[in-house]
């Protein structure tokens, strides 16, 4: 074994080590092939080109892709048949339902109905005004009211008036006919406070009117179109300092003067209220003789709630107190102006409102508002 190791040392030592030059030269086209069929390495490299199992694969995840699209929109679709088959404003306005005029109400329309106490906000921008926010279950709608050649109009500015929409047909009218149905004179029962509401009868409806042209000239009109439900009894009103709940609760804002509701003190009747500065409140002359609502805008009045969700304990005890001022003068509480986006935010900010016991939550997605628990993580 001795004699094996030192012959591979003595051969180690005396082979001389080569030295392997390998060069390299640029190639153009395909790899050239050699003598014996081998494929010499490329001196440089091109970019992968797709295969077209790679092609095959994309196709078919876009085909599963818009096959489920296709299947959620059908089956969106059918959920949405289902749900306007049991709605009545599905067909509103349609020839034949006996809606063209805007009066239509079936006596069963709200029977399954819960009144929560929410304000319809911008209500006259809705599919159909006031019928949707009551069918949600709102306790409060909104009218914007302008002041156009002897009649009052109902739109969000000047280039949304048209001639057929006007605080008759699209209010006064309605509600004579809703109440007219829930206080029928029969030989069991000849009264006149059902609300419009099946589920709750003693509950008002806020009609909150605001003026948007000059206020010492429109509230008069306003005044005289309301005579149909004032006649009937069906308007809430204050007497001697007293406070009588009617089924409609009318409360003018925007340029609605104060002193026209509080009157010239020769009477103290009086049978709409005002909408009183909620941040203002303090040392102030509202009660609930002379205003119903108390409301401010939230960004304002508060401030900012950005993407964290919540407002600060500097603006929680601002909402506290504001909330607190309003429940000492029998006011109902009311912020405008809340974020609406992003959706967790404005959740979050409705839980914080209910939970603090708000008048009335100011809402413009009303499904959101009655139909849905929004306090559910993962609800939106």
């Amino acid at each position: 074994m001795s004699a094996v190791r030192s012959t591979m040392a003595s051969w180690r030592a005396e082979k001389p080590k080569e030295t392997v030059v390998v060069e390299c030269t640029e190639v153009s086209g395909d790899a050239e092939t050699g003598e014996h069929g081998d494929s010499k390495q490329r001196a440089q490299h091109k970019p992968r080109i797709l295969t077209w199992h790679t092609y095959l694969a994309a196709l078919g995840l876009l085909a599963i892709i818009l096959l489920v699209a296709d299947i959620s929109e059908t089956i969106a679709a059918h959920i949405l048949r289902e749900r306007d088959a049991d709605d009545p404003l599905a067909n509103w306005g349609k020839p034949g339902t006996g809606t063209e005029e805007l009066s239509w109400y079936p006596t069963d329309f709200l029977r399954d109905v819960v009144p929560v106490p929410c304000h319809s906000h911008n209500d006259y921008w809705r599919k159909v005004p006031l019928f949707s926010a009551i069918y949600a279950g709102c306790t409060g709608v909104e009218a914007d009211v302008w002041l156009r050649e002897g009649d009052l109009y109902v739109g969000h500015d000047k280039a949304s008036l048209q001639p057929n929409r006007t605080f008759q047909s699209l209010y006064v009218n309605p509600l004579v006919e809703i109440l007219t149905h829930q206080n029928p004179t029969t030989d069991f029962y000849k009264g006149n406070k059902n609300g419009v509401f099946d589920t709750d009868r003693g509950r008002t409806l806020v009609l909150l009117i605001d003026l948007k042209t000059d206020g010492p000239e429109t509230w008069p009109w306003v005044m005289k179109q309301l005579t149909p439900l004032r006649e009937k009894g069906w308007l809430s009103y204050s007497e001697d300092g007293q406070f009588h709940q009617g089924p409609i609760t009318v409360v003018g804002t925007g340029n609605t003067p104060f002193d026209l509701i509080v009157g010239n003190g020769s009477s103290s009747y009086r049978d709409a209220f005002f909408d009183a500065p909620l941040d203002q409140l303090e040392n102030s002359p509202y009660n609930s003789t002379n205003s119903y609502y108390a409301s401010v805008n939230f960004w304002n009045a508060i401030g900012a709630v950005w993407w964290r969700g919540g407002p600060s304990e500097t603006q929680l005890e601002m909402i506290r107190k504001h909330l607190r001022e309003a429940r000492d003068r029998g006011l109902k509480s009311r912020y405008w102006g809340l974020p609406g986006w992003p959706i967790h935010v404005r959740n979050f900010l409705w839980e914080v409102l209910v939970g603090e016991e708000i008048g009335m939550l100011n809402v413009d997605d009303l499904d959101a508002a009655t139909g849905q628990d929004w306090t559910r993580p993962g609800t939106f």
